[in-house]
């Protein structure tokens, strides 16, 4: 495989599953990791074009006197607002992508990880080869959020859990589950799917 075609691997997991961690992992095994959803906070936040565009659609309360991304203002806009939702991320997509592609083309190494709470099966409308899913049971994943997170009660924390997609549906698009529920060892996991994806981008 070509130095400038790495494979690419998606990484998802529900809040709490320890999909970041995961990810730290994969980096300290030397694989590049791009952060999908970080990333698009520094884009709403760098890009001059992309912040232009969100200007023109929520206004220029979106920025702070200061050019800080006004997250509270544009969070009170779009929660009770599907379409103004839809219309914001329609935005911010397509420069995540874009950001994307480019960051992939500079990187040599066999494959290279994307890490994103939002994710398609691999092939669908995206340009990821496998994806991996971080499982933990919802009663872990609560417990692990209320650790970092102690001001959150359990039911606003059960409340962020069930808005987001479920462990079926992200099974679904599983080509790979990494089990990150406390019995089972991580790392063990990691080392041998590590391998294995050295040995699939390599064919």
């Amino acid at each position: 495989m070509s130095t400038h075609s790495p494979l690419q691997i998606g990484v998802t997991g529900g809040i709490g599953s320890g999909k970041s961690l995961v990810c730290r992992i994969f980096q300290a095994f030397g694989v590049p990791v791009y952060a999908a959803d970080d990333r698009a906070k520094w884009l709403t936040q760098h890009d001059p074009i992309l912040k232009a565009d969100i200007i023109r659609l929520l206004g220029k309360e979106a920025y702070d006197v200061q050019g800080q991304y006004n997250r509270a203002f544009v969070a009170s806009h779009v929660f009770h607002n599907p379409d103004l939702l839809r219309q914001l991320n329609g935005l911010i997509h397509p420069r995540v992508y874009a950001d994307t592609l480019n960051w992939v083309q500079q990187q040599h190494y066999p494959y290279v990880i994307k890490e994103a709470a939002l994710m398609k099966a691999a092939g669908d409308h995206n340009t990821l080869d496998k994806v991996v899913v971080v499982h933990a049971p919802e009663a872990v994943r609560i417990e692990r959020i209320h650790r970092r997170d102690p001001h959150r009660s359990e039911t606003e924390i059960r409340n962020i859990i069930a808005r987001q997609i479920s462990d079926e549906e992200r099974f679904r698009i599983a080509d790979f589950i990494v089990y990150n529920d406390e019995g089972q060892l991580l790392l063990p996991q990691l080392a041998t799917l590590h391998r294995t994806l050295l040995d699939l981008a390599n064919q």
